[in-house]
């Protein structure tokens, strides 16, 4: 399985991952050179792997990293990886407080912004909440969907839980009661890969999809404010369609009111501006690079930092300089953090971005009624083949052979006698068969043909024929 590299920042704590493990830097320019590191492949096991009949683990397990966040103050920091496991840190200083076991391999959590409990949402379609306060508890099963969750996040004020999934849905659940939908925000024609609230404006909310559309909602009661198309604003040479153009990570930096959108398989990031009186979003710039960009995420302070596929710059800082985003030259912080990413280069190297998994999320869709008709044209014609060779054409040397010999065979009987009446017993032969039998020659020969009810009650298998 390729590994997932990524990046969580909060206040001035950069926390870059990759693989199984993760680094976390300040970007303080005054701070010291001091650097925490966690291998998730370390740290203890908490329910021991099943094995088969031959020795061999059932559920292959990697320990890559597969989703991490800050808490809104920074206090604290939580990741899942593949081996099933919810591992919550301590970040001032740097403590892990403990492990424990989730029920499916997640694809997103977040913390509450009371900073009480960490919701988990995962691949059956359910979200988990483990308390902060308490480390060693087990998790409470909130709420469901019945399809699988690929993002969750919460109101400023902790009282919705919002939840996407992979049949396009967008749900928001009262916190307190999550069996209680307050409403849906429905629009999306391909799954749901990533929600933002906006936390200047609590009201709105922010969703990309696999359809390669970036909307905004009032999200209380469900109503889509806008729908921008990626796919629109980039050359026609650059990008077909719509697919690889969903989200990997929405980022908002509140000085300037910016939204960064960064689209799977495309090495180019999206910037609008949220004008918020309107409640609109408005297209500013596409950034390109030439390198596959794994991550971006902003800093108050500074900027956009950019993780990209690229040793000799790893990390790249970005600024508006006036009315357009610009490469920042390279710092003295910016060669620090560059410098330990080369150091720990392997965790990165060959690693693919989190949003590989969209690709396995796109509707099939199969065209199957050509080969259909094709296939019952084919049948009806084998069936006319049988039923012509089982039945001769009239007119045809052995359908008159047939007549001519049946005819003679009735003729045997009398019933071609032109002024008789008579009875003939059919005690072997059914009365339908005979019955079509003088139809058909007596048709043949041109004469008319009554069929008379049953004579002679005592023998019911006489026929009259005139």
């Amino acid at each position: 399985m390729a590994s997932s590299a990524g990046l969580a920042l909060c206040g001035q704590t950069l926390v870059v991952r990759g693989g199984s493990r993760f680094l976390a830097i300040s970007t303080a320019s005054s701070d010291d050179d001091c650097v925490f590191t966690f291998d998730c492949s370390a740290a203890e096991k908490s329910t021991p792997e099943e094995k088969g009949e031959n020795g061999q683990p059932i559920d292959k397990r990697s320990d890559t990293i597969l989703a991490s966040t800050f808490s809104k103050s920074g206090s604290y920091f939580a990741l899942t990886d593949d081996s099933k496991r919810l591992i919550l840190f301590r970040t001032k200083p740097w403590q892990c407080l403990s492990v424990r076991t989730v029920v499916r391999r997640c694809t997103a959590l977040t913390f509450t912004a009371l900073e009480d409990r960490v919701l988990v949402a995962d691949k059956s379609g359910d979200v988990y909440s483990f308390s902060v306060l308490e480390p060693d508890g087990r998790g409470r099963l909130e709420l469901g969907h019945l399809s699988m969750l690929l993002d969750v996040a919460t109101s400023p004020d902790d009282q919705f839980v919002l939840t996407a999934d992979r049949d396009e849905k967008i749900r928001v659940s009262w916190a307190a009661a999550p069996h209680s939908i307050e409403a849906f925000c429905l629009g999306h024609t391909e799954f749901v890969s990533r929600i933002f609230v906006v936390p200047s404006h609590p009201e709105l909310l922010l969703s990309s999809s696999g359809d390669g559309t970036l909307r905004l909602w009032e999200y209380r009661s469900g109503c889509q404010l806008q729908c921008c198309d990626l796919a629109s604003l980039q050359e026609p040479a650059e990008h077909q369609g719509h697919k690889g153009l969903a989200a990997s990570r929405i980022a908002f930096w509140g000085q300037e009111s910016y939204v960064v959108l960064l689209c799977e398989c495309v090495p180019v990031v999206f910037i609008f501006q949220l004008d918020a009186s309107r409640q609109q979003l408005v297209f500013r710039q596409q950034l390109t690079f030439p390198h596959r960009v794994w991550d971006v995420v902003f800093e108050e302070t500074r900027g956009l930092w950019v993780l990209q596929d690229c040793r000799d710059a790893p990390l790249v800082l970005w600024r508006p300089v006036g009315d357009q985003w610009q490469a920042v030259p390279e710092d003295a912080v910016s060669q620090r953090l560059g410098s330990h990413l080369r150091e720990n280069w392997a965790m990165l190297e060959g690693a693919v971005g989190a949003d590989e998994g969209f690709r396995s999320l796109y509707k099939a869709t199969f065209d199957n009624m050509t080969s259909y008709l094709k296939k019952k044209e084919e049948r009806l014609q084998q069936q006319l083949k049988k039923k012509r060779q089982r039945s001769p054409l009239p007119g045809s040397p052995e359908q008159t052979k047939k007549v001519l010999c049946l005819s003679r065979s009735f003729s045997l009987l009398g019933c071609c006698s032109q002024n008789c009446s008579q009875a003939y017993s059919l005690k072997d032969v059914s009365l339908r068969a005979w019955t079509r039998l003088a139809l058909l020659i007596l048709l043949q020969e041109g004469k008319r043909v009554i069929l008379g009810h049953l004579v002679h009650p005592g023998q019911p298998g006489d026929l009259l024929c005139s």
